[in-house]
């Protein structure tokens, strides 16, 4: 579903390129995690995927569409294909709960009465139907993270990139967001990636795992595999934060 072949990006100024030759792939279906320290390129890593940042080498296929290829309307085409989950939320603070989840359908002309009840269903999937009319102020950080994840499923998207998507919440909502991104798995067939530093996340809910360090991946396989027989020197360092039942 999504292929990244020798992917390179430098920002002007920089000595240590931020992406330097990073391949991996992600079957349909998945829940993949992307692990790695701060800095160590997570978020270029997610931008390059959204084409908000254009590589300076190598391609990145969501299917069989090498968006690196891409500009204007045909870019933004294939971005409809991926949601994004953000850290922070990003809710627009002067549309409710609904306004939120139908701003992306607006985007893409989406007729209003479908759009309408487009959102509605997410919301009742997301469990927030009685919070519709709500704004985000009104809005627990967990619910507004269930927000945002109906926003990002909102035009179908084959892909689901979730970054730091729990870091902002607490141990028990933090479990309840991600039994949620499991359900939106199973039950849609999305292909999910989550970018996090805490490798808790990736035990609990992913398939697969790949550890970005200083730009390039380090390791990558099964998650419980890499997790219990860890490898490069960040990972290693990292897994002490684990426990195991």
């Amino acid at each position: 579903m999504i292929s990244l072949e020798d992917v390179t990006k430098k920002y002007p100024g920089q000595v240590t390129p931020a992406l330097n030759g990073v391949s991996f792939a992600v079957e349909q279906g998945d829940i993949c995690g992307i692990v790695g320290l701060s800095g160590a390129g997570k978020s270029t890593l997610i931008r390059c995927i959204t084409g908000l940042e254009r590589v300076d080498g190598g391609a990145i296929y969501v299917g069989d569409v090498d968006i690196t290829k891409l500009a204007g309307a045909e870019l933004r085409q294939a971005q409809r294909r991926l949601g994004v989950v953000f850290q922070h939320f990003n809710l627009l603070s002067h549309r409710t709960a609904l306004g939120n989840v139908m701003f992306p359908l607006e985007i893409a002309k989406t007729p209003a009465r479908e759009a309408r009840q487009r959102a509605e269903e997410l919301l009742d999937v997301v469990g927030l139907a009685d919070k519709r009319d709500a704004y985000p102020a009104k809005l627990s950080g967990g619910q507004q993270q269930r927000v945002g994840i109906a926003r990002a499923l909102a035009t179908n998207p084959a892909v689901l990139l979730c970054d730091e998507p729990t870091s902002a919440l607490d141990p028990i909502t933090t479990q309840s967001i991600l039994e949620l991104i499991r359900q939106v798995n199973a039950d849609f067939g999305v292909t999910v990636l989550i970018v996090t530093h805490q490798l808790s996340i990736t035990q609990q809910a992913c398939g697969s795992l790949v550890v970005i360090d200083e730009g390039q991946i380090v390791e990558k396989g099964p998650a419980q595999e890499v997790l219990r027989t860890p490898t490069s020197r960040i990972l290693k360092a990292m897994v002490t934060t684990l426990s195991w039942s």
